[in-house]
């Protein structure tokens, strides 16, 4: 997922966190708070599939360590 036009996860929170406090803030025309807005959204559904994909690496993770390894009575 990660290149040079995808931001991280932790980039995309940051910058998610910013676009939130700017319309928060308000004083913007409408363009500029539908615009915005819509970049909002594209971070935001960007930080679920970033987070989708740690689910992902998890769930793998916890179910291999579950599975009983056929080698764990070998002493080396």
């Amino acid at each position: 997922m990660a290149d040079e036009k995808t931001p991280s996860y932790e980039q995309a929170r940051e910058e998610l966190t910013e676009v939130v406090r700017r319309l928060e803030a308000g004083g913007l025309t409408l363009e500029e708070s539908i615009e915005l807005w819509e970049r909002g959204e594209r971070l935001a559904s960007l930080c679920e599939e970033w987070l989708q994909g740690a689910r992902v690496k998890l769930a793998a993770a916890m179910a291999q360590r579950r599975q009983p390894d056929s080698t764990a009575d070998a002493p080396f």
